[in-house]
């Protein structure tokens, strides 16, 4: 058990949307996001920032997917997992340190939110173990994660697809890496 005590994690469906508001409050948890980064093209993320993006995720959680694992601490949200299949985020289309490892199908953990209050708690790896817990229960073989893993301090804003550490407390075990700093993390279930 870490400093925050117990913690209830559950996927955002509809009914879980206005804790979801609230955890990312008026700047869509960080520069207007809204957890849309790497569900769009670059083009596509700029032109609807802020509200577009806050209204194209709800209309993602509305058609009854899942597009990620809430962190409730005493009945109040304070933090947040995306996690999906890769295909659901075309943004890896465009990048070269983050293209498939190989042809076999993964989800994607791409991004984590913790409240202020909340952060350097232990929060991270258990929202992390719960995403893994999820997309094992939906039928992945293979969850992948794209830390970042760096020798000095990073601010908060930057470590938002996590850190290696994290991911290597869960059980990922590095898959590829073709940055310094990124590595491509695997957590591979029997038989994938």
């Amino acid at each position: 058990m870490s400093e925050v005590g117990e913690l209830e994690f559950v996927p955002l469906t509809p009914k879980r949307w206005a804790d979801f508001e609230e955890l990312f409050g008026e700047r869509g948890a960080c520069g207007d996001c809204w957890c849309m980064w790497w569900r769009l093209t670059r083009s596509e993320f700029m032109k609807q920032k802020g509200e577009g993006n806050r209204k194209a995720m709800k209309r993602i959680v509305d058609s009854g997917e899942v597009p990620g694992i809430l962190a409730f601490a005493n009945g109040k949200a304070v933090g947040w997992c995306s996690v999906a299949p890769r295909k659901a985020y075309p943004a890896f289309e465009r990048s070269r340190i983050l293209k498939p490892v190989d042809d076999k199908p993964a989800w994607s953990i791409v991004c984590f939110f913790i409240a202020k209050p909340f952060r350097r708690k232990g929060i991270s790896t258990r929202l992390l173990k719960a995403a893994l817990e999820h997309a094992t229960k939906q039928g992945a073989g293979i969850v992948e994660g794209y830390p970042v893993e760096s020798d000095k301090e990073q601010p908060d804003a930057f470590v938002y697809t996590g850190m290696s550490s994290t991911f290597r407390k869960a059980g990922f075990k590095e898959a590829a890496r073709r940055s310094k700093t990124r590595p491509i993390m695997r957590y591979v279930l029997e038989g994938n």
